[in-house]
């Protein structure tokens, strides 16, 4: 029967996720593009959630009392809003393995006896000590399905929970491509590890400039980035690549807003740096880890763990179920850079319809406008205000500098 679910689970999986990236038919190069990047997505993207949770909770401003509706991609982020304590989490992914780690983490948090434990497993994620941890601890209290995940192979024939003995941050294809950029850049005569020995931030700029800037004008690395499949490890399709290009060579674009990780935040509390440069938290700080994963909110994470409830599903099927005026807080990262304008309308008015009085949508785009105007319905777009000085506010703070914009809209009274 677990066999049998799980087999439902991925179908149902692919088919979610085919729905959302694959828009055009037929054999034409962007749709094989868009069925490229669908296969790829079936597996692990993102070992960690490449956007700020410290960003978004000052843009939510979660209260006692709200329901927070959010993609759960890697998880980070669904666990770290538990500090605003909220009523409930909903996390909500199309990907199978998001789904499996976020309830990993999620179990984790319950069952591993101490922060130690918790630590070693998340922070340092490459002891095989936690291979031993989840078979006596997390396994027996572990849904079946997200069991199954763990404790089947991947592709090359790896237990995946092994992973967490072997750096898990390295694996997934967001882990893969931070390692191809690594190879890349030693082959040209740089070495992103560099970096992270800057004492200040006058140094992480001479740092960037001695040894990233140079590497973007290489023109193989021109070139390997002009194909928008070479970003498929960041997670984003060829529906964003153009979005994120915004009309420059995209290795130009790489080249700014690496530099903002490496010049705008100091790395001694900016994890998405020790990610992008360190490939792990091995050597990070104690304040440059998610907030899920810092000692001081240990406790309080563990305590709050049951509110958060992680689903398999499309968002818009999923808020079309859902009481009206129910959810005070929605999440949506990027992936309405992935929508068509129909897509966008379809999402809104569930999102509309489920809006409690008060309530806000946070979004991040790839290039820096807000996407709605001019795509979303005016019937939909003018029950929302636009708050774009705080928006500025937060995509200017936004440690993870990926994106073009931080987006939050309000509910109009």
């Amino acid at each position: 029967m677990v066999q049998h679910n799980a087999a439902l689970a991925r179908r149902s999986g692919r088919n979610l996720i085919e729905d959302a990236a694959v828009s055009r038919k037929g054999i034409s190069g962007d749709a094989l593009l868009e069925r490229a990047f669908a296969f790829a997505f079936r597996s692990l993207v993102y070992p960690q959630i490449w956007e700020d949770p410290v960003c978004d909770l000052k843009g939510l401003a979660i209260g006692p009392g709200d329901h927070v509706v959010t993609i759960a991609s890697g998880g980070c982020n669904a666990l770290s809003y538990l500090a605003a304590d909220p009523a409930r989490v909903t996390a909500i992914d199309l990907n199978s393995a998001h789904v499996a780690l976020n309830r990993l983490k999620q179990t984790a948090l319950r069952e591993l006896p101490d922060y130690e434990h918790f630590h070693r497993f998340f922070a340092r994620a490459d002891s095989a000590a936690n291979v031993a941890a989840y078979h006596r601890w997390i396994a027996p209290a572990l849904d079946p399905v997200a069991r199954r995940y763990w404790e089947s192979r991947d592709r090359l024939g790896r237990v995946r929970i092994t992973m967490f003995a072997k750096g898990f941050y390295r694996h997934g294809l967001l882990g893969n491509f931070i390692g191809f950029v690594h190879f890349m850049a030693r082959m040209h005569g740089a070495d992103p590890r560099q970096l992270l020995k800057a004492r200040n931030h006058a140094e992480q700029r001479e740092l960037f400039e001695q040894h990233m800037v140079p590497l973007f004008e290489k023109p193989l690395i021109r070139l390997l980035t002009n194909n928008p499949a070479s970003l498929f490890g960041l997670g984003i399709p060829p529906a964003q690549y153009e979005k994120l290009a915004g009309g420059k060579p995209m290795a130009n674009v790489l080249r700014e807003r690496i530099g903002k990780l490496c010049c705008d935040f100091d790395f001694r509390d900016n994890y998405f740096a020790w990610q992008a440069f360190g490939r792990g938290y091995e050597q990070a700080p104690e304040a440059s880890l998610p907030p899920y994963l810092q000692r001081d909110n240990y406790e309080l994470m563990r305590e709050r763990s049951r509110r958060v409830e992680v689903l398999q599903a499309n968002m818009t099927e999923w808020l079309a179920r859902q009481d009206a005026h129910s959810i005070n807080r929605f999440v949506f990262l990027d992936a309405q850079d992935w929508m068509t304008d129909m897509q966008l309308d379809h999402l809104w008015t569930q999102v509309c319809r489920t809006a409690a009085p008060g309530a806000r949508v946070l979004f991040r785009t790839a290039d820096e406008p807000s996407l709605l105007p001019g795509r979303l319905s005016a019937d939909l777009f003018s029950q929302w205000n636009y708050d774009e000085a705080l928006s500025r506010t937060l995509t200017a703070g936004d440690r993870s500098a990926i994106y073009g914009g931080v987006h939050l809209y309000c509910r109009k009274d």
